[in-house]
């Protein structure tokens, strides 16, 4: 029987509710993968996922049975092509529409304020997505706005990756997440916290907005927690800190 290791595995920290032990192991290896550690090798595998040479080489014949993985000449392991079928029919498939909604919605059912998803465009900034306040008092901004990149939190935060060298995005990508006051324009405050892709790159901010004198301190680790959560619909990993 194999060795079971006193130190539990990635997979078993993270375990799936109700899910499948075996089936968490074998994707945590899948998620050891970045665009900066294309190839790995067995010892790298092992190590990210803290599970025994032994019981990934198991793990590795599945999913080079699969086409998810495959085994290179040097002896370094690399993503296989069915994990570009399965990227096609996800591309086929994915709408942004769909799992950003969701989330501006929860942030309102848990804020009575406003939701909205901001992306780049160009030297503007796009309110790609928002959720109205049911408050009869709020902001008025619809989708489709186009915003300043250097006035409120959603602009900062964009403004901040990926390396801003002002002190405000300084802090932006240490904390990430903002709260500014006035910032756009005098009556309104804004919370917002970055949203990253499968690319490491960030792909938008989160936004929660509201009169001034309806700030609370307890919206940011709303919005923080959200963002973390869009990020991983999205595909991405959301950066426990960040330096500078």
């Amino acid at each position: 029987m194999p060795r079971k290791s006193s130190t539990p595995s990635l997979a078993d920290r993270n375990a799936a509710q109700g899910g499948v032990a075996a089936v968490d192991r074998a994707l945590s290896l899948l998620e050891a993968y970045s665009p900066a550690r294309p190839l790995l090798t067995l010892a790298e595998l092992a190590q990210h996922t803290q599970l025994h040479k032994s019981t990934v080489l198991r793990m590795l014949a599945s999913l080079e049975h699969a086409h998810l993985i495959q085994r290179r000449d040097d002896g370094r392991y690399a993503l296989g092509a069915g994990v570009e079928r399965l990227q096609r029919v996800y591309s086929l498939s994915f709408s942004m529409e769909a799992v950003v909604m969701p989330v501006l919605h929860e942030l309102v059912r848990q804020t009575q304020e406003s939701a909205a998803f901001h992306v780049r465009q160009g030297e503007r900034r796009l309110c790609l997505h928002r959720v109205d306040s049911p408050r009869p008092v709020r902001d008025h901004m619809q989708a489709g706005a186009l915003l300043p990149m250097d006035r409120g939190a959603g602009g900062r935060v964009l403004s901040a990756w990926p390396d801003a060298a002002d002190p405000l995005s300084r802090r932006i990508r240490r904390e990430r997440v903002v709260t500014l006051v006035g910032d756009r324009l005098p009556e309104l405050a804004g919370v917002a916290s970055p949203v990253f892709g499968a690319d490491g790159g960030i792909v938008g901010a989160l936004t929660l907005t509201m009169p001034a004198e309806r700030l609370e301190s307890g919206f940011e680790p709303i919005v923080l927690a959200q963002a973390r959560h869009l990020t991983e619909m999205l595909g991405g990993r959301f950066p426990e800190s960040a330096t500078g």
